[in-house]
């Protein structure tokens, strides 16, 4: 069995503006999945930069 090392994943706070329906939309599918709105946040972040594809 190997150890166990947990790892501090360092977390930066910032701000955004968003549109207040698009927050609506965010906070309703957070609570449908049983997540914070921050973890809805980063995870739909987190899709896009894995699916961004460039033109040109």
């Amino acid at each position: 069995m190997s150890n166990f090392k947990p790892i501090k994943n360092e977390k930066i706070v910032i701000s955004i503006r968003i549109d207040r329906d698009m927050l609506t939309i965010l906070d309703g599918l957070a609570n449908e999945t049983d997540i914070s709105r921050n973890e809805m946040i980063i995870q739909c972040i987190e899709y896009a930069l894995n699916n961004f594809k460039k033109e040109g």
